[in-house]
């Protein structure tokens, strides 16, 4: 999608979904919403991708609830 000139990216999936209250804490570095023995996840991942599109002058956004999956928008500004 074309918005205000940037380019924004949409992923989503139909995951496990993440609480509201949690949405700007998934992108905190060694984050995790689960035990650590349910699953090998590190808490890195969406935190590595937020740096990412900051140092490209973009943003990453969540739109999610538990158990409705979750969507990422990567907004990425005009060159």
């Amino acid at each position: 999608e074309i918005k205000d000139g940037n380019t924004i990216v949409t992923i989503s999936d139909n995951g496990i979904g993440i609480d509201p209250k949690y949405h700007e804490q998934v992108f905190d570095f060694f984050t995790r919403l689960r035990p650590r023995d349910s699953d090998k996840e590190t808490g890195m991942g969406l935190a590595i991708c937020k740096k990412i599109m900051e140092h490209h002058n973009g943003s990453i956004d969540i739109e999610s609830e538990e158990a409705k999956g979750s969507s990422f928008s990567l907004m990425f500004p005009p060159n």
